[in-house]
């Protein structure tokens, strides 16, 4: 990766070729570079070459991929964004890693459908944008679901009794129980 690496400290924007933004620090005039270390850590993995791809493909994402001359200066927010939304989620493996990357991507693209189905438009236009804004969110809804379940986060606890004694006199109750006085009584 060369010139589409992002560093995630504010800095310039260099605007003279095609693709992702590359950022630098205002003491650098050279676009960072894996190799330097100074691209943002995302990954679990850590810096390097998995980290690198894993920047230089949200960077496309955010960025639109397709930027030239002023639109450059536009993304870089985007990317940094998404930056901060990759180190939000915290992945503690490879496979976290890729959700996360999935998950802020479809989040930033689902946004994008949203918006242009908001500018309006033809109506066959409108509701293609508004129907693939919906399927992104559905996918993004799961993705959370399963980086969630991949990462032990689910918040459900499932308690399971395999075995139960009962002594004389004494009672077990199987089933949700509330405490309570039940009816009025008197």
């Amino acid at each position: 990766m060369t010139k589409r690496e992002v560093d995630s400290k504010p800095g310039k924007v260099e605007a003279e070729h095609s693709g992702p933004p590359a950022v630098t620090d205002e003491t650098d005039k050279a676009p960072a570079t894996a190799s330097e270390g100074k691209l943002p850590v995302v990954s679990a993995a850590g810096p390097g070459e998995w980290n690198a791809s894993l920047l230089g493909s949200l960077a496309q994402v955010a960025s639109g991929a397709d930027l030239h001359g002023d639109d450059v200066a536009e993304a870089v927010p985007r990317v940094r964004a998404a930056i901060e939304a990759m180190r939000a989620l915290s992945p503690d493996d490879v496979i976290a890693d890729m959700l996360a990357a999935q998950l802020v991507a479809s989040h930033i693209l689902a946004m994008d459908c949203y918006r242009r189905a908001a500018g309006g438009g033809e109506l066959e236009a409108w509701r293609e944008a508004l129907a693939q804004g919906n399927r992104l969110t559905r996918t993004f809804t799961m993705m959370v679901e399963t980086l969630n379940r991949h990462s032990g986060r689910t918040g459900q606890q499932t308690v399971r009794v395999e075995h139960v004694t009962v002594n004389d006199g004494g009672q077990a109750i199987v089933g949700a129980v509330a405490s309570g006085e039940k009816g009025g009584g008197a």
